[in-house]
């Protein structure tokens, strides 16, 4: 017994030194390129590329609601397409907002459908989707099975992010004289290509897993839990960038000191009050205060992480995660909420994202070179930095293969990141396109090459598909 102790304390000991000292290795490299950085000069702002404007004032609420009919039908039919290929049905809803963009329709055609003084009104549609999409997938996290898990799944998270991050701020010694522009200054780009190349798309890896029936086993969850500190760290960094960028560096120290008080106020005091709530709901009918209570408690807590500067999702994830997950509350509000919000609410932030992405901006051959080096770049730091720290954490080849393929997938969180970044004039409309298509082709790639993995590895721990989740049922939608 003694020994045991012993070895675990050893153990310990010996994973925060690697994690410290893969903390010091990175920060020393990123000082380097910045440095080296701080040399280039980029070419002067271009004027923002808006499309089509109206000199009057138009009626917004028929170009939303025709915009949001387009993309529910036409995502509906790509969706059972890229189904019939092997691929998750979200691909099609993101596909559906780009066809809908000035890439395929032209400006003008596209600017009817959904002018650009809709696009507030369409955006908020959007956020409150994602917020909502957020929520029913806390709710389906089983927390407890982290218990065992907590040192693994941070070094891994934290893997996933450092490695991408570094060859992301590499990438962007060549793209900032090129595709930034003399307004922003290079260590503000540099940061910035980072976090994009670390995001992991959290509601689309939660998708994924559900149509493969594997959000409930032991893969499933870390993978689920490392997106989720994934994606605060990098909101965390990426407050920090908005920082640089408006020259106000403090507030994103206060960001991440405000998110990890908000995390321990939800976890050790509101936990354990839902808790109670929800055994007493178990037992008899849900009355209409407690769905009320439920849903002043989402707005309040998305508001909450609102205000800190890490969005309003994880506020609504956080909220869902605190919630006991195998209970009356989860179950009634993922029947309720679930197809509304995956049909109607999410593909309004696809139509939004296509309106802005312009694929005819990739005009020559460097282009399409410069982007293709991206999306090589994307892949080797989010997979490889995975495989890697979850290997030297104790996963067998096969698990960690698996895992570094779930880590790779990005779309809808990546997509919210490059808005941001190009409403901050941070990366041109044309380096906007081009990681949107790296956002695409990434995680496209995970449901074949998972597929491969239990094709010819049957013995990968990724179990059928789990008939008792709601959410997997419904997003096969």
């Amino acid at each position: 017994m003694a020994l045991r102790v012993a070895l675990r304390k050893r153990t310990t000991f010996w994973t925060l030194a690697v994690y410290l000292l893969m903390l010091a290795a990175a920060v020393g490299l990123f000082l380097l390129i910045q440095i080296h950085g701080q040399s280039l000069t980029a070419p002067a702002a271009a004027s923002a590329l808006n499309g089509v404007t109206y000199s009057k004032r138009i009626d917004l609420l028929p170009h939303v609601l025709l915009a949001l009919a387009s993309v529910i039908v036409i995502g509906q039919l790509l969706g059972k397409l890229f189904s019939y290929l092997g691929q998750p049905p979200v691909i099609g809803e993101v596909v559906a907002g780009i066809l809908l963009g000035p890439s395929l329709l032209g400006a003008d055609l596209s600017a009817f459908v959904l002018p650009p003084e809709a696009a507030p009104s369409l955006g908020l549609v959007a956020q409150l989707g994602v917020m909502l999409y957020m929520f029913l997938v806390g709710l389906d996290l089983n927390a407890s099975q982290l218990k065992h898990r907590v040192q693994r799944t941070i070094i891994t998270s934290h893997a996933s992010i450092i490695v991408p991050f570094l060859l992301g701020a590499l990438l962007a010694l060549e793209l900032y004289p090129r595709l930034s522009n003399a307004t922003v200054p290079f260590t503000g780009f540099a940061l910035f290509m980072g976090v994009a190349m670390s995001i992991t798309a959290f509601p689309v890896l939660a998708r994924i897993l559900a149509d493969h029936g594997i959000t409930r086993t032991p893969l499933g969850v870390i993978a689920l839990s490392c997106a989720a500190i994934d994606d605060v760290t990098a909101w965390c960094l990426l407050a920090l960038v908005v920082g640089v960028v408006q020259a106000r560096v403090g507030d994103g120290v206060l960001v991440i000191v405000g998110a990890l008080s908000y995390v321990g106020v939800m976890v050790f005091l509101l936990r354990p009050v839902f808790a109670r709530l929800a055994a007493r709901w178990e037992a008899s009918d849900m009355p209409r205060s407690g769905t009320v209570l439920v849903f002043v408690a989402l707005l309040m807590s998305a508001l909450t992480t609102e205000v800190i500067g890490i969005h309003a999702i994880f506020g609504a994830f956080l909220l869902g995660v605190v919630i006991p997950h195998d209970n009356a509350v989860a179950r009634n509000f993922t029947r309720q909420l679930e197809g509304f919000v995956t049909v109607v609410l999410l593909p309004a932030f696809f139509a939004y994202t296509g309106m802005r992405t312009r694929i005819d901006l990739l005009s020559s051959g460097e282009l399409w070179l410069m982007c293709g080096a991206i999306i090589a770049m994307a892949i080797l730091g989010k997979f490889g930095g995975t495989l890697l720290a979850a290997r030297l954490t104790g996963s067998s080849w096969r698990d960690a293969t698996a895992l570094g393929v779930l880590m790779n997938t990005r779309g809808l969180m990546e997509l919210i990141v490059l808005n941001i970044g190009l409403d901050l004039g941070v990366i041109s409309p044309t380096l906007f396109t081009m990681m949107v298509l790296m956002a695409l082709v990434t995680t496209m790639m995970a449901s074949p090459v998972l597929r491969w993995l239990r094709l010819h590895r049957p013995e990968l721990t990724l179990p059928g598909r789990n008939r008792d989740s709601a959410l997997t049922t419904a997003r096969r939608s």
